[in-house]
């Protein structure tokens, strides 16, 4: 017992710590390049549905939020919101890639097509909604006068002499994992382009907690990031590997899974419809660990959106609603014909 709970929390704590140092490179990436990237969803329906597709499928919420927050602004169509979660795997997609990065490149760009798809069938069918979207609606952490100076020599110095308590804290933390993954305590016992590739990430997210601004540190990787996002992926990540190791042996969750797969793909759709990150990676695990078919991993990935719809639930219900009911649909379409062809 003590084996499994000590495993569990060091798998854990790989996976989470990647997860965590991915989130700080991108959230760095979006300031730093003032978020120009955004203006593409502008235009055509088509260049809405591509875009906000692929932004969907990239790793982690950011660009689902980005979406989101466009649609709240009348710039983009529900169908491109629907293409946007469709593809997105929220903070989960870090996890797979981790796991198995080779299957989630593979389902990301089938998500990709599926969410292409989807948004525009969304758009056919449903018609423009009449409420009136607010002026500043939810989104990534982004003003346009926000800029990140990130290599100014004297205020890297001074940071240096004045470090603050989340700068010291973030640099510690990167500084005992970069050192755990180089001596083999976390991550694969061996050396690989698995734990050369963490190590690297993990270098460079130490890079930036060293360089950026206090304000972008303390707004966006303390407070949004550290704070908000590390725990919580920490918690359901050890919670989710500990639960399989727990029920695959004394329950024979296995044979039960094996047996009906049908009530499973049910459930994965079920449980997608939770706006939230972390419940998705039971079924991220139990495929990683060869207990379930493709296809109820790739109908838990339709359905489920991190927590990328959270803005849309606090703007408008009635859209949440049918942004999640056209996943659910989508994703138990998708997943029964896969099962049928054998995946």
């Amino acid at each position: 017992m003590l084996q499994t709970f000590q495993d569990s929390f060091l798998h854990a704590l790989m996976i989470s710590g990647f997860v965590f140092v991915m989130m700080l490179v991108i959230e760095y990436l979006n300031i730093l390049t003032r978020g120009v990237w955004q203006e593409g969803l502008r235009g055509s329906r088509w260049r809405q549905y591509l875009l906000a597709s692929f932004l969907g499928a990239t790793p982690g919420c950011l660009g689902a939020f980005a979406v989101v927050s466009l649609y709240s602004h009348r710039v983009v169509s529900l169908g491109a919101v629907v293409a946007a979660m469709v593809a997105t795997s929220g903070d989960e997609s870090f996890v797979m890639l981790t796991l198995m990065p080779q299957t989630a490149l593979g389902l990301f760009t089938v998500l990709l097509l599926i969410g292409l798809a989807a948004g525009l069938f969304t758009d056919l069918l449903v018609t423009e909604r009449k409420v009136v979207c607010p002026l500043d609606g939810p989104g990534i952490a982004y003003h346009s006068s926000e800029r990140c100076y990130c290599f100014s020599r004297e205020e890297i110095l001074s940071q240096w002499r004045h470090c603050s308590l989340a700068r010291g804290v973030l640099m510690l933390t990167l500084a005992l994992f970069s050192l755990s993954l180089a001596v083999g305590w976390v991550g694969p016992p061996a050396w690989n382009w698995i734990r050369l590739t963490l190590l690297l990430t993990t270098l460079t997210g130490l890079f930036i907690v060293t360089t950026v601004p206090d304000h972008f540190l303390e707004e966006h990787l303390w407070r949004h990031v550290a704070r908000v996002h590390a725990p919580r992926i920490f918690l359901w990540t050890f919670g989710a590997l500990l639960a399989m190791h727990l029920l695959l042996g004394p329950l024979d969750l296995g044979n039960w899974v094996a047996a009906n797969p049908l009530w499973l793909l049910a459930v994965a759709g079920l449980v997608g419809l939770i706006p939230e990150s972390g419940p998705h990676l039971i079924f991220v695990t139990l495929y990683s660990q060869g207990v379930i078919p493709f296809s109820v991993l790739l109908t838990s990935s339709i359905v489920q959106d991190g927590h990328g719809m959270l803005p849309l639930l606090a703007e408008s219900r009635w859209d949440f609603f049918q942004v999640k009911g056209v996943n659910l649909v989508v994703g138990m379409l998708v997943g029964g014909v896969a099962y049928l062809m054998g995946y």
